[in-house]
């Protein structure tokens, strides 16, 4: 074992770190998926990891992945995909949804997905950066909630934290690519966004209906 409690053979990367490299998302990558032939197997080792997401990877050169959290299978998701696209290195993700594209630009990678693709988010505005900040967990209620504020309206700078609320051992979400996909397409304009405890994600929208969605990845384990 090694500090992220991690079998060998499995890449833990920190996707959507911030501008110092501190932060991100945790993700588990098992680059081998044939270590892990089925579903339920693979959803064992997701909730034994606790990451919010494991990606397992079934053909790295095709870029066909499968990507699950602690307690379910899901077709598409934000920090999994740019974090396996700088891992594997690749311009095509295949997922059943449909091909992603993915790019390098300097230190960051971008992905571009379509909104409809991402599963059922609340967005919920508040008053001021501050607000978000403040908040000692999720508010009342159940199913994914996005709360965000403009830390500058004009500049395009988010202030956002994310709460799966879905019952699994995922109270906060440190970075959320798919909630900040959903939030670009919403407003209609990029957006630099910082969300948990300092990650950053860049978004932005193209005129044909999708999102490009950036940031910087680290390696932190090497399987």
């Amino acid at each position: 074992m090694n500090d992220y409690d991690v079998p060998r053979g499995i890449d833990v990367l920190r996707v959507f770190c911030g501008p110092d490299g501190r932060h991100g998302n945790a993700l588990g990558v098992v680059r081998d998926g044939r270590s892990h032939p089925d579903e339920a197997s693979r959803q064992l080792l997701a909730r034994r990891l606790g990451f919010s997401e494991t990606v397992f990877v079934d053909d790295p050169e095709r870029g066909h992945v499968d990507i699950h959290t602690p307690g379910l299978r899901l077709l598409f998701a934000g920090h999994p995909l740019v974090g396996t696209a700088w891992l594997l290195d690749l311009e095509v993700l295949e997922l059943a949804v449909g091909d992603v594209f993915a790019r390098q630009d300097g230190e960051f990678t971008w992905i571009t997905a379509r909104p409809e693709w991402v599963p059922p988010r609340t967005l919920q505005q508040y008053a001021s950066a501050a607000e978000v900040e403040a908040l000692p967990g999720p508010p009342p209620g159940e199913g994914w909630l996005y709360v965000w504020a403009w830390e500058d309206e004009a500049a395009g700078r988010v202030r956002a934290r994310a709460f799966p609320r879905r019952g699994d051992a995922i109270v906060e979400d440190e970075a959320t690519g798919a909630a900040a996909l959903l939030l670009s397409a919403r407003l209609g304009r990029a957006l630099n966004i910082t969300q948990g405890r300092g990650s950053q994600i860049l978004t932005a929208p193209a005129p044909d209906g999708t999102v490009e969605v950036g940031g910087r990845v680290l390696m932190a384990v090497r399987g």
